[in-house]
């Protein structure tokens, strides 16, 4: 087995919330680690497709969510794979864009195509871990979104698998969730509809917000979204380039332009905002850039260590390590 390597990369500012004064990151080469072939011997690279999700378990593994055969893979922080589960689990159906010229006055720039034009697994479109341990996983093209226990046994769903809809109990393409310290949670319906649907801990619609649009409280395309300690939520509007924030009744408190169009957010435990490969403070300060990091990361996760994971639609991982001076 090759022994990864840490490619220093950046030095950022001072960071507050008793953090050391610099904080820089390393790129660690090679995770996961490759597998090893039936005669022992490393196997190359892991051939994920399009990992469109990371999150790390109640264990402390990192969980990789691909558009393939055995689309939930987890490993332990060093890159050692653990085991996978989830076939079977996702659509077959893959979100795709409807052209300017074809789209109905205000409506979606989004649509899914499914059966033999669609592709294994690609539906998978996120994964959360909730406060309590349980990972949930977002089928964007099944309408739908499952609470596992982490061993893939679905012990809720929210949305009717299947069927499309902007009802209470209904999705359009959602594309993320995320979860209060209330034990509320909020759904960002977001490709074919535009809007953030709140619900309480144990799955009753409580509102929803949003519409379709470029003024503020409106989205593009609200394809992830975060709830820090005090029930503010933060939603990547991505094709408007910008994150809007908004208070627990779904009220607008403001919002601040991104470097392109940001898919993945994840919100600390110090209170800080990665999007992509940079570090926002919760008033939209950039903290920290990670140079190398990719900025169409489609989803980030962050150990209780600090370890940064970015999950590219090119089917790779980078990893992120902390280093205090």
């Amino acid at each position: 087995m090759m022994r990864s390597l840490l490619l220093p990369l950046v030095l950022a500012a001072p960071v507050a919330f008793g953090q050391p004064a610099e904080t820089s990151y390393r790129l660690e080469a090679e995770w996961p680690k490759q597998a090893k072939s039936a005669a022992g011997a490393p196997a190359g690279p892991w051939n994920f497709i399009q990992v469109s999700g990371m999150a790390v378990n109640a264990n402390g593994r990192p969980i990789v969510l691909h558009r393939g055969a055995n689309p939930v893979l987890e490993f332990d922080s060093d890159g050692n794979f653990v085991r996978s589960w989830g076939d079977g689990l996702f659509s077959f159906g893959k979100v795709v864009a409807i052209p300017a010229g074809d789209r109905a006055p205000g409506g979606p720039g989004y649509s899914a195509v499914y059966g033999p034009a669609g592709c294994d697994s690609c539906g998978a479109h996120a994964v959360r871990t909730d406060p309590q341990g349980n990972l949930w996983l977002v089928d964007a093209c099944a309408h739908a979104i499952y609470k596992t226990d982490g061993q893939g046994k679905v012990i809720m769903t929210l949305g009717r698998k299947g069927v499309s809809g902007t009802g209470r109990g209904e999705f359009n393409l959602p594309t993320d969730i995320a979860f209060a310290t209330d034990g509320s949670m909020y759904v960002s319906d977001g490709y074919a509809s535009a809007r953030v649907v709140k619900f309480s801990a144990g799955g009753e619609y409580v509102l929803q917000f949003g519409k379709r649009g470029k003024g503020p409280g409106e989205f593009g395309l609200p394809h992830n979204l975060a709830v820090d300690a005090h029930g503010m939520i933060y939603v990547t509007d991505r094709d408007n380039a910008r994150i809007e924030v908004f208070d627990s009744s779904g009220k607008f408190l403001r919002q601040w332009a991104t470097a392109g169009g940001v898919s993945g957010l994840f919100l600390t435990k110090e209170q800080r905002l990665w999007a992509g490969p940079t570090l926002y403070d919760l008033d939209g300060k950039v903290v920290i850039r990670l140079p190398g990091g990719d900025a169409g990361a489609h989803g980030i996760a962050v150990s209780a260590s600090g370890d940064v994971y970015l999950g590219l639609l090119s089917g790779k991982v980078q990893k992120f390590v902390p280093v205090s001076h």
